[in-house]
């Protein structure tokens, strides 16, 4: 069998997607590695997810490019030449709560793939899944769904590689609607990857 591809991934907060791969390697259901876990945020659990199964770690902060004037583009560059050495397949933002520009993009052309918890053309940005369900208890809408897609400079957009729609049900609170959604992308996230990974 061919070398394990190479991932690395992108969080900003607890990492159950990112549990979600490392699960799947675990069960040789996806033939890859990951290299390394970036967060934005020093206090995310996925950074410790990540440490308790023997994966490096970087965490790798905004605000000091903010408050010294520093551009986006600035801090991009810096995270690709950070992520450059381990050599990337893929990279996976899950739950990366920023929108990459050209200046990391380019350094890996058709590489970048984001989750995003809503479907295509929906909701996009921040808190997705409380806004489908503020839609539904309106009347507005029946389901909502998860999506992966290639990242592009704007937010949640780009050529869609997997989508799952997640339909809501009578008496569902946010807290059910919110759980299936996660079980959702866990499934998604895994097919995703797998379906970029083959036409690399």
């Amino acid at each position: 069998m061919s070398d394990p591809r190479t991932l690395v991934v992108l969080i900003s907060g607890s990492g159950t997607n990112l549990q979600a791969l490392v699960d799947a390697i675990e069960r040789g259901d996806l033939h890859a590695r990951i290299a390394l876990v970036v967060s934005n945020r020093k206090d995310a659990y996925g950074l410790i997810r990540a440490q308790q199964v023997g994966i490096a770690t970087a965490y790798f902060p905004l605000k000091p490019y903010a408050s010294t004037g520093r551009s986006r583009e600035a801090y991009d560059a810096d995270l690709a030449a950070l992520i450059r050495p381990y050599a990337p397949d893929l990279i996976v933002l899950a739950g990366w709560m920023h929108v990459l520009s050209p200046a990391f993009l380019d350094a890996f052309p058709r590489r970048v793939i984001n989750l995003h918890p809503a479907l295509p053309g929906t909701f996009p940005g921040v808190e997705a899944i409380h806004r489908a369900f503020e839609a539904f208890q309106k009347g507005e809408i029946t389901h909502s769904g998860c999506m992966v897609h290639y990242a592009i400079p704007e937010v949640d957009a780009g050529a869609v590689i997997a989508q799952r729609e997640v339909p809501f049900e009578s008496g569902d609170t946010l807290e059910s609607f919110e759980a299936r959604m996660h079980a959702a992308e866990h499934t998604l996230i895994v097919e995703a990857a797998q379906r970029a990974l083959a036409v690399l």
